[in-house]
């Protein structure tokens, strides 16, 4: 007989050191600057770039997904996929997401809300030119989130694209491309003892930021 692990039995508590509000920065920058680059030093960290992207459909129908972060600053958090796929049609006809990041090895939690632009194509291009070239032939070849015709259509392209740019460098695809989420409301949080965890809020105010304490 199989035994179903029931996940309301599943508890673990959070023994990790709580954030002191001395330390709760003005903006949020130097605080995700932080939690992110302590998250790429932990041990047990795999793919700390990570984070979930979550944008609504013409109907108000929420999809979520993850995706690799490739760069933030001051003005948000940028990741790059095709245009054509799912995500991208949502957030050309509705430039807002949500993203979450969970960082297990840390009881650190970070969630974001904010408007969508594009990057610019100087700077797309700039990645693109990083990618590998395999990577960077799959952009072309993926007929992102259609359905598959037949059991080897991807190779197929693969294969199309490799012959067509045999030889010289592969180009971005002008459907490929990046977008970066300007942050409107981002919030800090930590895991604690007993569910009491902590979690501090910034929200844009004009040309500054709220910070807030919350209740867990």
């Amino acid at each position: 007989m199989t035994t179903m692990n029931d996940p309301a039995g599943m508890r673990r508590d959070y023994q990790r050191s709580q954030l002191d509000e001395s330390a709760v920065p003005a903006t949020w920058l130097p605080l995700f600057h932080q939690w992110f680059d302590d998250e790429v030093s932990e041990m047990d960290s795999i793919e700390a770039n990570a984070m979930q992207v979550a944008t609504v459909d013409a109907s108000g129908h929420p999809a979520v997904r993850t995706v690799l972060l490739k760069a933030f600053d001051e003005r948000g958090f940028v990741f790059y996929t095709n245009y054509e796929g799912r995500k991208g049609r949502h957030l050309l006809a509705h430039p807002r997401a949500a993203l979450c990041f969970y960082w297990a090895p840390l009881d650190i939690q970070v969630r974001v809300e904010g408007t969508v632009t594009k990057v610019a194509d100087e700077e797309a291009d700039a990645y693109f030119a990083t990618r590998a070239r395999l990577s960077q032939i799959g952009a072309w070849a993926s007929k992102q989130s259609k359905r598959l015709e037949t059991p080897t259509a991807l190779d197929d392209r693969v294969a199309e694209y490799e012959k067509k740019f045999a030889g010289k460098p592969v180009p971005r695809p002008s459907f490929w491309s990046g977008f970066r989420v300007a942050a409107e409301r981002i919030e800090f949080w930590k895991g604690k003892p007993n569910r009491l965890h902590e979690r501090h809020l910034y929200t844009r105010d004009g040309d500054g930021w709220r910070v807030e304490t919350l209740y867990p």
